[in-house]
């Protein structure tokens, strides 16, 4: 028994079995741990496509593909804001902060 006990002690003070070990065991783990809960954001992820006939009969209008573009928006923009007429005015600087 007394053997016994000094090769467990002698074991148990390898630096790898005391500091590389753990340190394996964690990183394998976290990864397969990872893994899971990863999987987890997958399997129970609810996602139900809806046709557009579907749609038309909730009565949900939708409008037609490429419709909207941004070369649409941006002149819609133009429309709402006259840059012609702009004037860049300074707000007043706080006291002790002068150019």
């Amino acid at each position: 028994m007394d053997n016994f006990s000094k090769s467990l002690d002698s074991f148990l003070k390898n630096k790898f079995i005391r500091y590389g070990l753990p340190f394996i065991l964690l990183v394998v783990g976290g990864s397969f741990g990872l893994r899971e809960f990863s999987q987890i954001r997958y399997d129970y992820r609810k996602v139900k496509f809806i046709s557009p006939e579907e749609l038309k009969k909730q009565g949900i209008e939708m409008k037609p593909r490429g419709s909207i573009t941004i070369e649409t928006e941006y002149k819609k923009l133009l429309e709402q804001v006259n840059l012609e007429d702009y004037k860049n005015k300074r707000i007043p600087r706080p006291p002790g902060f002068e150019d």
